[in-house]
């Protein structure tokens, strides 16, 4: 049995989240208390057979501290049974969270009068670390809107083949900050940048004017070279440790040229390999 724990902070897409892997035939139970989990698992198993072969359950701060304080204890319980855990945690800054709670004029939970709500993302965050310390997969929404959660959930869980490793190749630029959800970061700022060839400074990575010019650079192609064999040889030892994600996010300064080039050239060189591959661009305009 397959099950996945979603939770993260309030405004993130958790409901988004759940409602995609029910999509993806997963049974889901959304703000189950902590202390009920092992209930669940209780009756998940049944004369050593499992009741569901894809389960998924909502949890989040609305449980008290003492409850949130019993988590570590369900997930030694789930590993007992035999059933294969994994922990999706989703959050966003707090200034995205913010204009999230202002544009829904959505209550936050726990928010009141004497709780502004700033202060209620920053405790939320606090309740929630037991949680978001032991997880599996992170996956930062603050550029991502509905559709591109929806496409990150499904093809990095809900359509995922079982023990297979998912890379996700992310590019973004500097000037917005850098993925907070990122296993691994590579900065392609010194190579030389196609922005200041005016012909091309309109066109993005993905255009074969841009293309051709970054492959005629050798120090292009020796980055490439080099971070692929990184890769190459540091992926299996992930695997090895049962890992089932890793975020490689590419940086160059907008987010537009370098970085779009270089993970749609990491994504294919890995194509052929046994992996789920998933690439998007951030920043790309």
């Amino acid at each position: 049995m397959n099950l996945i724990i979603v939770s993260g902070l309030s405004g993130s897409g958790k409901s988004i989240a759940l409602e995609t892997l029910e999509d993806c035939g997963y049974y889901c139970i959304d703000n189950l208390p902590v202390a009920l989990i092992e209930s669940f698992i209780r009756q998940a198993v049944i004369d050593g057979q499992p009741a569901f072969q894809k389960a998924a359950l909502g949890i989040d701060a609305r449980n008290q501290t003492n409850s949130l304080e019993q988590f570590p204890s369900a997930l030694e319980l789930a590993d007992r049974f035999g059933i294969r855990c994994q922990i999706l945690f989703l959050q966003a800054e707090s200034d995205t969270l913010l204009k999230r709670f202002s544009e829904t004029r959505r209550k936050h939970p726990l928010s009141d009068a004497v709780r502004p709500l700033s202060e209620a993302i920053e405790l939320e965050r606090k309740l929630l670390e037991p949680v978001a310390s032991r997880a599996h997969l992170l996956i930062d929404t603050t550029y991502t809107n509905v559709h591109q959660l929806r496409e990150l959930v499904r093809s990095r869980i809900g359509a995922k083949q079982d023990h297979q490793m998912s890379l996700y190749f992310l590019s973004f630029g500097y000037k917005n900050g850098i993925p907070l959800d990122a296993d691994f970061v590579f900065d392609a700022r010194c190579l030389p940048n196609p922005h200041w060839e005016p012909s091309l400074r309109p066109k993005t990575g993905r255009d074969r004017k841009v293309i051709e010019f970054l492959e005629r650079i050798p120090e292009v192609q020796s980055y490439l070279d080099d971070v692929t064999a990184y890769l190459q040889r540091w992926i299996p030892r992930f695997v090895a440790e049962s890992r089932s994600y890793l975020t490689i996010a590419v940086g160059c300064t907008g987010g537009q040229h370098r970085s779009v080039y270089l993970a749609e050239a990491l994504a294919d060189r890995f194509h052929s390999d046994c992996y789920d591959l998933l690439v998007r661009h951030r920043d790309l305009r």
